[in-house]
């Protein structure tokens, strides 16, 4: 076993309490995940989701894709294949690490998988719109996402002029805020408060946080107005 003598870790707020990051986007007829991190089965079992009709993923670091393996239950219950949407350099990743899933002899009990590759055309997974907005994380190319109103990003420290235009008009956005300290692949605290003013988007929330970020509640405390920490578990309503 291996112990953390961090505030954040030892902390008793639920919310100091991180997971990997994904979310679960739902419409009343649609559910759908993005990411599947090394949590996902505790996640899903957490939130007590007993739909779920598609993977849609960001890009292929171990770290989101882990915990692919375990749509099994999903599609056996549902008799369906899981559909699984992909760029083509985490589609090769998904049929490397998981290799058994895609092998022509299979295994009883494996996962029934549909593999889509996606570009940055739009497209959609059952009534939810779905536009790809390319960002880097570092040098790897990573999709984040916009769903009508709402825009997702995780993993990311570069966005082009271009990529940005389809994230303004956003009413809310999540995106990758790891730490105060500069990284090499990640935004910053300070840089991602800036991109959401910026990107003049009224409402924001902070995802993919680190232990060194601090404690939930004194971080939210210097944030400005509109923006917030995310926190496992967080529910987002639209209309």
């Amino acid at each position: 076993m291996i112990a953390c003598g961090c505030e954040v870790c030892s902390s008793t707020d639920k919310k100091d309490k991180r997971l990997r990051s994904s979310i679960l986007v739902q419409s009343a007829a649609t559910s759908f995940v993005v990411d599947t991190t090394p949590d996902f089965r505790y996640q899903m079992l957490r939130e007590n989701i007993r739909q779920l009709d598609a993977v849609l993923f960001t890009h292929p670091h171990k770290d989101h894709i882990a915990g692919l393996d375990d749509v099994k239950a999903f599609s056996y219950f549902s008799r369906k294949a899981m559909k699984v949407y992909a760029n083509t350099l985490t589609e090769e990743a998904v049929k490397r690490e998981f290799a058994y899933i895609f092998s022509d002899k299979k295994y009883p009990g494996i996962p029934d998988i549909n593999l889509n590759t996606i570009t940055l055309e739009p497209f959609s997974i059952g009534d939810i719109p779905v536009v790809p907005i390319l960002v880097w994380h570092l040098k790897m190319p990573v999709m984040a996402y916009r769903f009508g109103k709402f825009t997702y990003i995780t993993d990311a420290n570069r966005i082009e002029p271009a990529e940005k235009e389809k994230i303004k008009g956003s009413e809310v956005m999540v995106v990758n805020a790891l730490r105060h300290a500069a990284h090499i692949s990640h935004f910053t605290l300070d840089e991602a408060i800036e991109l959401v003013q910026e990107l003049n988007v009224p409402k924001a929330y902070f995802t993919h946080v680190s232990h060194q970020l601090g404690k939930h509640a004194a971080v939210n405390k210097e944030l400005p107005a509109g923006i917030q920490l995310a926190y496992d578990g967080l529910n987002l309503f639209f209309n």
